[in-house]
């Protein structure tokens, strides 16, 4: 919360010492990577079976650090990125050219293995782990509240580029794809993104978005694709009926008209013209993150929408929304990171879906408590992390 006050606690050991440091040689010649996910695994498929569900331990407030929180335990209860740390799949990854040589990336690991092997109303200190995160994004550094999306980028990117399985990255290549059909041109466009940005975080939370501006003077219509790693939908308003996820996502894709000192310059013209501009989503990614536009986007905060939005939590169909042809859009809800409160002082917390039990909690800092799925819509929400769903789990 912007008002509260930090407390300072001793660090507590690992519920396991030996689980986040290099394993002494032994006896044994099994690798200690192995080991550990071995160890995990175990871990985990014995809590299946017993009435005792790991991740359900809370993060400690190092001093308005609820922003942090609720995005760590959004992330912790994304069930592939779970799996990539806890069985120690990251290492095999971890890239040394990078900025902050691969400390960013560790200490996370660290923190998702902490919190799933830490017994339930645990308090985890995420102290090392927002050392780091200030190393990467020097904005966090201190004790202000912070924007939970922003953070979230930040992070997605300092990890992405931890554990990039590029190591050097090509020259640009300025080729002009024009003359190719939009769909060959979007996947060329793919080809060349993933030359130089290439990793395991990258494949769950990014997509790719289809922007079309056509001239109104002659019709000729341009395209552009550019990864996403969320979608910022703007806040639809209604008078007679409530708003829901699938409004925000139409006004998010109408088609807008640019003109007066918008009016871009049309390639074919060559002068600025009136335009049209509209975005598609040419490919869905398997982890989407939807961000809802609740603040103003003046450089200081000043107003805050609490319009509740009613979104799906189960089967949402964004294929209308789909740049071509597509039969594999459907999602499922696993988290939302909330922001109740105002602009001048907030508090963040985080309702989340065990991958392991399928049961919904409230996340909130140091508490973890059990929650029905029917009070997981509020106006409170800000992120929502969507699954998309797998084509069997459908039929």
């Amino acid at each position: 919360m912007r008002n509260s006050y930090t407390v300072t606690m001793p660090e507590e050991p690992p519920a396991f010492p030996g689980l986040h440091k290099e394993l002494r040689p032994g006896r044994t010649s099994m690798p200690g990577s192995l080991v550990v996910s071995t160890f995990v695994g175990l871990l985990l498929n014995k809590t299946k079976n017993s009435k005792t569900v790991q991740g359900l331990a809370g993060l400690r407030n190092l001093g308005n650090t609820c922003f942090m929180n609720s995005i760590l335990q959004c992330l912790s209860n994304t069930k592939e990125l779970r799996d990539y740390c806890l069985q120690n799949q990251y290492m095999r990854d971890l890239n040394s050219n990078s900025r902050m040589h691969t400390a960013l990336m560790a200490e996370f690991a660290k923190l998702i293995q902490l919190l799933w092997t830490s017994s339930p109303n645990e308090a985890v200190s995420p102290s090392e782990f927002k050392t780091q995160i200030q190393r990467y994004a020097p904005r966090f550094v201190g004790y202000n509240q912070q924007d939970a999306q922003e953070f979230l980028r930040f992070l997605l990117d300092g990890l992405h580029s931890e554990v990039n399985r590029v190591l050097v990255r090509p020259r640009s290549n300025l080729d002009n794809l024009d003359h190719l059909p939009d769909d060959e041109k979007g996947r060329q466009m793919w080809r060349k993104y993933q030359e130089r940005e290439d990793s395991r975080i990258g494949d769950l939370f990014v997509g790719q978005l289809k922007s079309s501006l056509t001239c109104s003077e002659c019709g000729y219509c341009s395209t552009a694709f550019d990864p996403f790693w969320d979608l910022s939908l703007p806040i639809a308003k209604k008078s007679y009926s409530e708003v829901t996820l699938l409004d925000c996502m139409r006004l998010f894709t109408k088609e807008d008209v640019l003109d007066g000192e918008e009016k871009p310059t049309c390639c074919r013209c060559k002068t600025r013209t009136r335009c049209t501009k509209k975005f598609s989503i040419q490919r869905f990614p398997k982890i989407l993150v939807l961000h809802l536009k609740r603040f103003s986007e003046a450089r200081i905060r000043t107003s805050k929408l609490t319009t509740f939005i009613s979104f799906q939590l189960k089967d949402l169909d964004l294929r209308e929304f789909a740049a071509q042809s597509c039969n594999h859009a459907i999602y499922n809800l696993y988290a939302v990171s909330n922001h109740s409160g105002t602009t001048m002082g907030g508090h963040y917390t985080a309702y989340c879906k065990s991958p392991v039990s399928g049961e919904w909690h409230t996340f909130n800092d140091s508490r973890v408590t059990p929650m029905s799925s029917s009070h997981v819509r509020s106006s409170d929400a800000y992120l929502l992390f969507y699954e998309l769903a797998s084509p069997s789990s459908r039929m």
